[in-house]
């Protein structure tokens, strides 16, 4: 773990929970995609960089889930390097409290608190393309996260964050977490049209297609939205569903799966209803869903 992976002349990836692109531009001068999952993913990166004797000039960070930007802090501390981070994510990246916020609806347990969900804090600038060095192309890839990006580089490798699941991973959790099915379902489609020398995802393993990966999120999307209609031929509660959910995709119920999984589910409900597959009513001072 946490390996450095040379894939081409310039360009890098270390191997960890969530990959971490790196790229070297010129002789020295480092710009790492995303940081880890916390302080001790930052010192096995700084350690990676001391020993080739690069220079931390940023982290451009592609959405700002904990296991993306944990060792924002420890590395901008250490070396004094900008962070980039695109749209909502940097308010997220700046003040990692609104995750387990956001995931919860209100003011987040101690049960949510946690580095998986709550990484520490670090000041943040708005990524856009005019701060990306020469070479780096930002790619929008809205629906796992709301704004998050992937890149392009001149050596035509692709990092694409968390926009695709791992076969593995879709077997093993069945639904895998979304703010956004609509967002999402077109970025698998333009994702799957996408041609590089080397596409490098955070949670898979680097392909050059990833056309049928791609088709297998997208059936998992579709698949799960059918499933979630099917069980509201009767009018139901959220709770209901989701405890039906977790006994069809065999999931363990805990206090953070019933946040990550509550959350995309609700996401599910809202995008159903906006395609008007379903509906809602109050009964009873009762909010239940249905099939329209």
């Amino acid at each position: 773990m946490y390996e450095l992976v040379r894939v081409s002349d310039r360009c890098f990836y270390i191997e960890s929970p969530a990959k971490i692109g790196l790229v070297v531009m010129g002789d020295k001068d480092a710009f790492l995609i995303d940081s880890g999952n916390d302080r001790d993913a930052g010192k096995k990166i700084k350690k990676h960089l001391d020993q080739n004797g690069w220079t931390l000039r940023a982290i451009l960070n592609t959405h700002s889930h904990a296991d993306h930007i944990g060792g924002n802090q420890y590395l901008q501390n250490q070396t004094g390097c900008r962070i980039y981070a695109p749209g909502i994510e940097r308010d997220f990246t700046e003040h990692p409290i609104l995750e387990p916020s956001f995931l919860y609806g209100g003011n987040p347990p101690d049960e949510l608190r946690h580095k998986f969900l709550l990484a520490q804090g670090c000041e943040a600038l708005p990524l856009t393309g005019a701060c990306l060095p020469e070479g780096l192309e930002m790619i929008p890839l809205p629906g796992h996260s709301f704004d998050m990006v992937g890149f392009r580089t001149d050596e035509d490798i692709v990092f694409l964050a968390d926009c695709l699941s791992g076969t593995e991973t879709l077997e093993k959790y069945g639904i895998v977490f979304l703010t956004d099915p609509g967002a999402y379902l077109k970025t698998l489609k333009t994702v799957k049209e996408m041609k590089a020398r080397l596409f490098i995802p955070s949670h898979a393993a680097p392909t050059d297609d990833v056309a049928s990966l791609a088709e297998s999120n997208i059936r998992c999307v579709l698949q799960i939205a059918d499933t979630i209609v099917g069980f509201l031929k009767e009018p139901m509660t959220f709770e209901n569903l989701l405890r039906s959910l977790f006994e069809r995709y065999g999931l363990r119920m805990t206090f953070e799966q019933h946040a990550l999984i509550g959350s995309t589910v609700r996401s599910y409900l809202a995008w159903l209803k906006r395609e008007g597959r379903i509906g809602a009513l109050i009964d009873d001072n009762t909010l239940l869903w249905r099939q329209v």
